[in-house]
């Protein structure tokens, strides 16, 4: 018996919030049946939504885009808030929808709310379909020959890049076919996804479009301006080198198989080790989902359980410092005070800052890990937590805890004239480059005549690092020995 075309199917948006390459909406619009257009606002327990602030705020914008684009289609989109399946059941019965059509989300929580949801549908005669395309892999397919989950980088990237090229992706449909009667919407204001009194975010817009239009403008000019050199260039943070893409692909205002597709072709212009390079970028995005789909605790527990008898100082004032940006190390203030003015690090100073939370004062990762998830605006439950288990040494393929970054020769190697961090720590604008990373080295005379009172206007470091050193390096051991 077919289907009754007039009956609509309702497009469940989740952290993909874009009309471009998005297979659910192009299989609900090849469907033939009228559109219902619906977000819902999870409990916060459901791990679906915004991961912190920051992403709320962005969150907020991404959907007034989202609504615009529909807009302009004589559509608009359905807000609702509540359980998930609660609301879907609610709408159902109100619009006689017989289909739900949803692209899959790969968090554990995300993932057992969709099993449920898609288990009680069916049960209703109501037809439940997921789809791909929020990762160029299927975290349950890929597999080594041995038929377990990657656990080292290398070989997966070999695999990945080794496979079939990802489809082409999708442009958004000409026309779209959307429900003339659609349910009452919550007002998106009411959710107060905004930060008022203070405005915290209020310098976010200098710096970011969030939206799908916004997405593709940053694909473009980072395709057209800096794809060539980016293997050089992207771990230096005061050059615009990097993508800017991690907060469109984290609420998914852009698929990554676009972002995949608008490097090829480019050889003739950029050097093939940089294409090569961002696609490797991409590919850890990938590899850290496919660690979190096989590994549901990656955010909360040691990968590697020997880390678990390590010992953690857990200084509280310490970490107001570190969150403050005032540790007294000029790289690690620069890029905790950008973090907090943008919610955003460039990726080389979230390094950085990492290695000296843990390492050098000792303050377990999982601390880290929920301030970046809470101030970030591309804050992603498997890039956050697989980054920081790789610096700690927990993780899988893990950088050795050992390796332990000095933050003044980081600072000197990756930004050596003092440009990042004049641009985010103003008090130190004064500083020529031989100082601007050691300002506790300066001579008495360069820093008066810098305005520079050490312990007044820019903090004295809060741990010798050599020493912090030392003592995370025997703390280490001592974990190592009693494994």
């Amino acid at each position: 018996m077919a289907k009754d075309t007039a009956t609509p199917v309702i497009l469940w948006f989740r952290k993909d919030l874009r009309l471009d390459d998005n297979q659910a909406l192009n299989a609900a619009h090849h469907s033939g049946r009228p559109v219902i257009p619906l977000y819902i606002r999870e409990p916060q327990a459901a791990g679906t939504g915004p991961l912190g602030a920051a992403q709320a705020w962005w969150l907020h914008h991404s959907l007034a885009a989202l609504d615009g684009s529909l807009g302009k289609r004589q559509g608009r989109l359905v807000l609702a808030s509540g359980d998930a399946l609660a609301v879907l059941c609610a709408l159902i019965r109100e619009s006689g929808a017989e289909a739900v059509f949803w692209n899959r989300r790969y968090d554990p929580s995300g993932m057992s709310i969709d099993i449920r949801i898609k288990h009680e549908l069916e049960k209703q005669a109501v037809e439940a379909r997921s789809f791909g395309g929020q990762l160029l892999h299927e975290p349950s397919r890929l597999m080594t020959g041995n038929g377990t989950p990657y656990r080292v980088y290398t070989p997966f990237w070999r695999a990945l890049e080794g496979g079939c090229e990802p489809e082409p992706p999708l442009d958004a449909p000409a026309k779209l076919l959307l429900a003339s009667q659609l349910p009452n919407s919550e007002r998106l204001e009411s959710w107060k996804l905004l930060p008022v009194k203070p405005d915290w975010a209020g310098d976010f817009a200098d710096l970011w479009t969030p939206g799908e239009e916004g997405a593709r403008k940053k694909l473009h000019a980072f395709a057209e301006d800096a794809l060539d050199g980016y293997k050089q260039n992207r771990d230096y943070p005061a050059r615009p080198a990097t993508s800017m893409l991690s907060p469109h692909l984290a609420l998914g205002e852009i698929s990554p198989a676009r972002i995949w597709h608008a490097t090829r072709g480019l050889s003739k212009r950029v050097p093939a080790t940089d294409i090569v390079h961002f696609r490797k970028e991409i590919a850890w995005r990938e590899f850290s989902y496919h660690l979190l789909f096989h590994f549901p605790r990656l955010a909360s527990a040691n990968w590697n359980d020997r880390f678990d008898g390590f010992e953690w100082r857990n200084d509280g004032e310490d970490f107001k410092a570190w969150c403050r940006g005032l540790t007294g190390y000029p790289i690690v203030d620069a890029g905790m005070r950008q973090l907090w003015r943008h919610g955003w690090m460039h990726n080389r100073v979230r390094m950085i800052v990492a290695s000296f939370l843990i390492k050098d004062l000792m303050i377990d990762w999982r601390r880290g890990e929920a301030w970046f998830r809470d101030t970030l605006v591309d804050a992603d439950p498997a890039n956050n937590a697989a980054s920081w288990q790789w610096v700690a040494g927990s993780g899988a393929d893990a950088s050795p805890f050992f390796r332990i970054f000095n933050p003044v020769l980081q600072g000197e190697t990756f930004d050596p004239g003092g440009d990042y961090v004049r641009a985010h720590v103003p008090e130190l604008r004064g500083l020529g480059a031989k100082y601007i990373h050691r300002p506790f080295e300066a001579p008495q005379g360069v820093l008066d005549e810098a305005g520079i009172t050490l312990g007044q206007t820019y903090p004295k470091p809060i741990v010798d690092h050599a020493n912090a050193r030392n003592r995370a390096l025997a703390a280490y051991n001592a974990t190592r020995d009693a494994a």
